[in-house]
């Protein structure tokens, strides 16, 4: 049976993401800790994604509080059979948790007494009630309210889109999200090699035998760095994929859900969006130019469209702003040093960064070019220092 008024397609994703809402609130409250929803983070986008893609499996009353169900107004063409598009984008994002499992178990972050140490820093800056309301309505609400969205795509696949073949463009966006995994996955292996030779080598520094030395070997391909004394007197990683983006995996991610959310969009027709809505992009132009009082209404039939692209909007919200959070306690700890980083290196776009070398070699003068590239990559000679 549905709850309230909740339409019948999201009724047991909005259940089940208050249960896990409340959940991880009041669990944050018994431990003192609140990154207890970043320790689901990893599951849940599939989870939902699940839901939808595999909608025939599940019986269609609910027998038990919170259990999977597939409602009957969604009419038998939906359930009858799979959408090849929907478990597509299951694979996908399966992938998805496995990487993302694998970085978070091998930084310790399931280990229940761990936190996220930005959690840590705002809770000093902030009133202690203030910080709860964040813990209730950002952190435990919020969160977990993106993170249902995230599994609406399929939805959009699943419950909108006849469950034809997959499509010339499934194939090749499911190519690009493989490709922009791999690069994530070496962009985490970059950073963990890169904190694994820094402790062992100023561990080193403070005749401390007892951390284990710093082995290239022993890491991923694509990871096996050589970095310097330089870099891990820095404090931050600036090799690699981290030379051309101050957070390469954060573009990543928001790139993945972003090509996830544009499937089922980007699909031929039937239906062209979601909407049925054609852009008419040559007559939105000429409107700009000659009528632009008519824009509005040009623009008002594709609002239900542009909707459909919230999950990732959202997500990259998100992503702005805790990155911008992040950097600033990055720049309070290395703050010469974090500052050089951002004038030469874009935070997510690389192409950026292309265009701040331009603006680097052009526009500053010899010595000021000499010192931000020293505190970004070493003077010259720490490169033969190979450790």
């Amino acid at each position: 049976m549905r709850h309230l008024s909740i339409p019948a397609g999201i009724d047991w994703p909005v259940q089940f993401c208050v249960l896990v809402s409340v959940v991880t609130y009041v669990a944050s409250i018994v431990t003192s800790n609140v990154s207890q929803v970043d320790r689901l983070w990893t599951f849940l986008p599939t989870i939902y994604t699940a839901y939808y893609a595999l909608l025939p499996l599940w019986p269609n009353k609910q027998h038990l509080p919170f259990t999977p169900y597939t409602p009957k107004s969604l009419g038998h063409d939906i359930v009858k059979d799979f959408s090849p598009r929907a478990l597509l984008m299951l694979a996908l994002a399966a992938v998805w948790t496995c990487r993302l499992s694998y970085n978070t178990w091998r930084r310790g972050l399931f280990a229940l007494n761990d936190e996220d140490y930005r959690w840590a820093v705002l809770r000093k800056r902030v009133p202690a009630w203030f910080f709860q309301v964040v813990n209730l309505t950002f952190i435990a609400a919020i969160q977990n309210v993106l993170l249902l969205l995230l599994g609406l795509p399929a939805a959009i696949a699943s419950t909108l889109q006849p469950h034809d073949s997959l499509s010339t463009s499934d194939k090749l966006l499911a190519a690009l999200a493989l490709l922009i995994l791999a690069l994530e996955f070496t962009a985490d292996n970059q950073q963990y090699a890169f904190q694994s030779f820094k402790h062992a080598y100023l561990a080193r520094e403070k005749g401390d035998l007892s951390v284990e030395q710093y082995d290239e070997k022993k890491h991923w391909p694509g990871a096996r760095l050589t970095f310097t004394p330089a870099d891990a007197r820095r404090g931050f990683i600036t090799r690699g994929l981290w030379a051309w983006s101050r957070h390469p995996n954060f573009a990543c991610e928001q790139s993945f859900w972003w090509i996830i959310n544009l499937m089922p969009l980007l699909a031929p027709p039937p239906p062209f969006l979601p909407g049925g809505h054609e852009i008419p992009m040559g007559k939105f132009l000429k409107f700009i130019f000659t009528e632009p009082s008519r824009v509005k209404s040009l623009l008002a039939p594709l609002i239900p469209d542009i909707l459909y692209i919230l999950p990732a909007a959202a997500l990259t919200l998100l992503f702005i702003s805790s990155t911008l959070f992040t950097e600033s306690i990055s720049k309070s700890k290395y703050p010469k040093a974090y500052a050089a980083y951002q004038k030469r290196v874009a935070m997510f776009d690389p192409s950026t960064t292309v265009w701040k070398s331009v603006i680097h070699y052009l526009f500053r003068n010899e010595a000021e070019k000499r010192t931000i590239d020293a505190l970004v990559w070493g003077e010259p000679e720490d490169a033969k220092k190979v450790q």
